[in-house]
């Protein structure tokens, strides 16, 4: 027998007009684990000052984190851009994003070298400096023959087997992979309906974990940053305070100023709410200064924005490789600096042959640990040799441009995604707008938003509203 009490609460919540209880907010706990990332950087910068050797130590702390988000990198990339294409009923779509892509990558490429190009001989920083004997066996030792030339590039991206483009973890490979086995779940139609539901299984489990592994963020900040400034210090950046400087100034110039209006004529959005929107990728990017590490949460963050999967998952690896703004600008601004240090500066003539041959050797160095550095010595070592001997005296301070590097391309990378969502009508106006005031905030346990269904084929809504109509 139902007991009063029992009776009352059951008119009570059956009674017309009663509010029912609130749904239970779920408390986002994650703010803590970036609050955490900032003391672990402060830390590890006070350890690098004051015990340079044990911050040396330190390093495997950092490079650990980085792998393990790495580790993440090829699964997130390959079931995004699966269900994205597979959701997408003409193939057609799916090149027109691509080929926008290219070719958008391939402009601002062209206008961070000219941006560079116009800093560098204004500051002119390299004049009065001197090249020692071990600074030029220094700069000789970086040249790295892991960059291939662009047709071997172009090979690389094939895998050795269907699986291998996964063990090695390969970004371009992954993509190539990816794209065959959207385009043929798309042909297949109904009948790779149960494959695309099993993967989209797969792509929750992988963000669950990617979630999990960002608890070690601190850990890996703070190993990375103390081995940094203890293998550094505080003098070895003197002599060279103009050049970053300039290419710091540079980087904000072209992401605030270029990137900022294109952003607003094209989409209508202010830069500054998507880079505060984007603000623990940048935090992660810069205590771990790879832009690796933020990739997999770059991809959910932009689908959470209201990006399609088909455009968030072809532009965002592909401008990795592709869409490198900040080492365009590093190594156009680092070229000028070394031929003034040499006492050689180049004529415009001679800098945008050499600038235009780096454009290329950078899509080749795609990849490579250091890729910035190695890349620049390749660079010269094939179209102007005599300028290898100064790589030497931007070695110092390449680990700190190396952040500013990374912070740039994934802005870039970031924009570039929301102006080609734009240009392909791939991208919810209403949504980006209710996300970026804070109405929608970003699930930041699963990283997925579970009950959003916008990717709902047409076909299934018609039905649905068949059997609405019905009932």
């Amino acid at each position: 027998m139902p007991t009063k009490t029992s009776r009352r609460a059951v008119v009570a919540a059956s009674t017309p007009g009663t509010a029912p209880a609130a749904p239970a907010v779920k408390r986002d706990r994650t703010h803590y684990l970036y609050i955490a990332v900032i003391v672990a950087v402060a830390l590890g910068i006070a350890v690098g000052l004051i015990w340079p050797d044990a911050g040396v130590e330190l390093k495997p702390l950092g490079t650990g984190f980085v792998n393990l988000i790495k580790m993440m990198i090829s699964p997130v990339i390959f079931c995004t851009i699966v269900l994205g294409i597979g959701s997408v009923r003409k193939a057609a779509k799916v090149g027109a994003v691509g080929g926008i892509a290219l070719g958008y990558f391939t402009v601002m490429s062209l206008v961070a070298l000219a941006i560079g190009l116009v800093v560098g001989n204004v500051l002119h920083p390299g004049e009065g400096l001197h090249l020692t004997a071990a600074l030029r066996q220094t700069g000789h030792a970086q040249v790295s023959a892991d960059a291939l030339p662009p047709v071997d590039f172009v090979l690389s991206i094939i895998p050795v087997t269907f699986v291998s483009a996964f063990t090695e973890g390969q970004v371009l490979q992954t993509l190539l992979v990816a794209l065959l086995t959207g385009f043929a779940l798309q042909a297949l139609g109904a009948a790779g309906q149960p494959v695309l539901r099993g993967i989209e299984h797969i792509q929750r489990l992988v963000f669950r974990i990617l979630a999990m592994v960002m608890w070690a963020a601190p850990i890996g900040a703070f190993g990375a940053i103390a081995a940094v400034v203890g293998s550094s210090g505080i003098d070895a950046l003197k002599s060279l305070a103009v050049l970053m400087f300039g290419f710091y100034v540079t980087c904000v110039l072209f992401v605030f100023v270029v990137l900022g209006a294109l952003l607003r004529i094209v989409s209508g959005l202010n830069i500054f709410l998507l880079l505060k929107y984007l603000a623990r990728e940048f935090l992660l990017i810069l205590s771990t200064s790879s832009s690796e590490s933020a990739l997999p949460r770059l991809i959910a963050k932009l689908e959470h924005l209201g990006v399609s999967k088909a455009v968030v998952g072809i532009t965002v690896p592909t401008g990795y490789s592709f869409n490198l703004d900040g080492t365009m600008i590093y190594m156009t601004m680092a070229s000028l600096y070394i031929a003034d240090a040499l006492g050689t500066p180049m004529s415009l003539g001679e800098q945008i042959p050499l600038l235009l041959f780096l454009l290329l050797a950078s899509k080749g160095a795609a990849g490579v640990s250091g890729a910035g550095l190695a890349t620049l010595a390749g660079g010269l070592q094939s179209h102007k040799p005599a300028l290898v001997d100064g790589i030497g005296l931007v070695v110092g301070i390449d680990r700190f441009m190396s952040e500013a590097r990374a912070l740039t391309n994934f802005a870039g990378n970031s924009v570039a995604t929301v102006l080609i969502g734009t240009w392909t009508k791939e991208i919810d106006q209403e949504r980006v707008r209710r996300v970026l005031a804070g109405e929608l905030p970003f699930d930041e346990t699963t990283l997925l938003d579970e009950g959003r269904d916008e990717e709902r084929p047409p076909a299934a809504e018609e039905e649905g509203g068949k059997e609405l109509a019905k009932a």
